[in-house]
């Protein structure tokens, strides 16, 4: 009978606590709920104004309760694994002393573990994987990665576990500077670049004695776009990158460059040069020669390294002159030289005259020799083959003024050799605007050796 009492009361305790704890303040806020809309005579109203009513729809609300707080409780408990990948590895060696390679950069690590821990653990990450090789010497070994656990309740496993090293004697070898200019479309084209002058010449590079066998070339990395107010004069760079590389032009990062940066002392400058343009015929005209050819512009300004430039003489300009009957006017575009980066002038307007062709002879123009190879020596078979006539069309007003000293006429012996040739003539004369043509196409010469 007391055990039964006991039951009882147990109950009725529970009913109790449910009564305070939900149905009541859940009636409460039904009651307020049909107050403040207060429906009279609506359906619900009817249902809701009987206690059996409130008590079954609190009873049920206390129930869906009940069943998501322990839903979300058993989702809570479940087992659950998240990977968190590429986590960076630290290394613990003797830096000054030692080399070390084998070593990944990163690894991925797993957590395992209850759901509500393993999203702990996610907001609270390991604090880096470590390699610890406190003591180790030179040799191969087979080392596992550490780590710290921030939360005791999961479980981490690193992929890999552990990694197969390699230990070298750090050795150091000094290496000679050289200089590379990288960005050069960021210069203004009327600019060069003149000379580049470092802190230092030479520099010491550090790592394994294999690697540092491959070390062919150390290079100061002069970045144009960095260079600020750009123009001629000196300017400096305070941190010049140092690069390490290969004989094949790759970068080598597996080795320490002391210092890996220097300052470094830029000179830019404007080289320039005028050179007259030199108008060249290109073709052939149509019964008719070339009274006047003349441009607009008659000289332009190069730019360019001082070296190449030096180098020009004239801006030849070449215009097509095929089939053309009558007078005719040309817009040309300028072509830059090899090595010139700028040039004053983009276009130019060729103006072509025309007249009736005229025709001139020119006798006794010597023949000249080019290209003949070293060791040997050259000879005409006969008078006859020393000297040639010369037929000139033209404008008649052009061709009356030159004379048999605007002409050279010559013979290129390249890749000739002892024996009898014969060999083609080829003429060229001052004035472009007129035709020179050999009487003879060929002549008969020995080449024998001094």
């Amino acid at each position: 009978m007391k055990k039964t009492n006991k039951i009882v009361a147990f109950f009725k305790s529970i009913g109790r606590f449910f009564d305070r704890i939900l149905i009541t303040p859940i009636t409460k806020f039904i009651m307020g709920f049909i107050k403040f809309f207060n429906t009279n005579g609506s359906g619900i109203e009817k249902i809701l104004v009987h206690r059996q009513s409130l008590i079954v729809i609190s009873l049920i609300f206390a129930i869906a309760i009940f069943v998501a707080i322990d839903q979300k409780h058993v989702s809570l408990m479940d087992n659950s694994a998240e990977v968190l990948y590429n986590q960076k590895v630290s290394v613990n060696y003797n830096e000054a002393l030692y080399v070390v390679e084998g070593v990944p950069e990163t690894v991925d690590l797993t957590i395992l573990g209850r759901k509500m821990d393993v999203y702990l653990a996610k907001q609270s990450p390991v604090d880096g994987v470590i390699l610890d090789l406190t003591g180790y010497t030179p040799g191969s070994y087979q080392v596992g990665f550490k780590y710290e656990k921030e939360i005791n309740s999961v479980e981490y496993k690193v992929d890999p576990s552990s990694v197969n090293i390699r230990i070298y004697d750090k050795v150091s070898v000094s290496k000679e500077l050289a200089t590379e200019i990288i960005h050069k479309e960021y210069l203004d084209t009327k600019l060069s670049i003149d000379n580049i002058v470092l802190e230092r010449d030479n520099v010491i590079v550090k790592g394994a004695q294999h690697v540092l066998d491959e070390v062919a070339i150390v290079k100061a990395i002069i970045d144009v776009e960095k260079l600020s107010n750009v123009k001629p004069g000196t300017t400096t760079l305070t941190e010049v990158p140092l690069i390490a590389y290969d004989s094949e032009g790759n970068k080598m990062d597996a080795v320490e460059i002391v210092p890996n940066k220097l300052p470094a002392t830029v000179t830019i400058t404007s080289p320039s040069k005028e050179v007259p343009i030199k108008l060249e015929v290109d073709g052939e005209l149509d019964g008719v020669a070339i009274k006047e050819l003349k441009s607009d512009i008659e000289t332009v300004t190069v730019y360019g390294n001082q070296e190449t430039i030096d180098k020009i003489e004239y801006l030849p300009v070449s215009v097509k002159v095929q089939g053309v009957k009558e007078d005719k006017k040309y817009t040309i575009n300028l072509v830059k030289p090899t090595g010139v980066r700028e040039i004053s002038t983009k276009t130019i307007t060729v103006t072509l005259k025309v007249d009736n062709i005229a025709t001139k002879t020119l006798s006794n123009i010597p023949i000249d020799t080019i290209n003949l190879g070293n060791g040997l020596k050259v000879q005409a078979i006969g008078e006859e083959n020393r000297s040639v006539e010369v037929i000139v069309n033209g404008s008649s007003s052009l061709i009356g003024s030159i004379e048999a000293s605007h002409v050279k006429a010559f013979i290129d012996l390249k890749d000739l050799g002892v024996g009898e040739h014969s060999v083609p003539v080829k003429v060229t004369g001052e004035d472009t605007r007129v035709t020179y043509t050999p009487r003879v196409k060929e002549v008969k010469i020995v080449i024998s050796k001094k």
